[in-house]
């Protein structure tokens, strides 16, 4: 998967969680990805994209956006869905690598 942020917006009765991944492309738009994550007893994990969402011009927009389709995706559970603001990842920086 590379670097990247993970936030956890909701956890689902099985134990899989619900993640959303928010980046800064280098024009300064954002865009978000909710995946699927399961994690094994022996701390490895297995993630699965469920929906990128095109850019948006501001961090806020982009996250309101995922979590406005994360809730229509899983209608039963959105009330315990965790809002926005989420983790900001930045995007690669100069050599193709997340600036630390």
């Amino acid at each position: 998967m590379g670097r990247t942020n993970l936030d956890p917006i909701m956890t689902f009765p099985d134990g899989s969680h619900l993640l959303i991944s928010t980046a800064c492309s280098k024009e300064g738009s954002f865009s978000c990805a909710l995946y699927m994550a399961t994690i094994e007893a022996d701390d490895r994990g297995a993630f699965r994209v469920v929906s990128n969402h095109l850019a948006a011009a501001t961090c806020l927009v982009a996250q309101e956006d995922a979590y406005s389709y994360a809730q229509r995706l899983y209608p039963r559970s959105a009330e315990t869905m965790k809002k926005p603001p989420y983790l900001i990842w930045p995007g690669p920086g100069p050599t193709g690598n997340a600036d630390v």
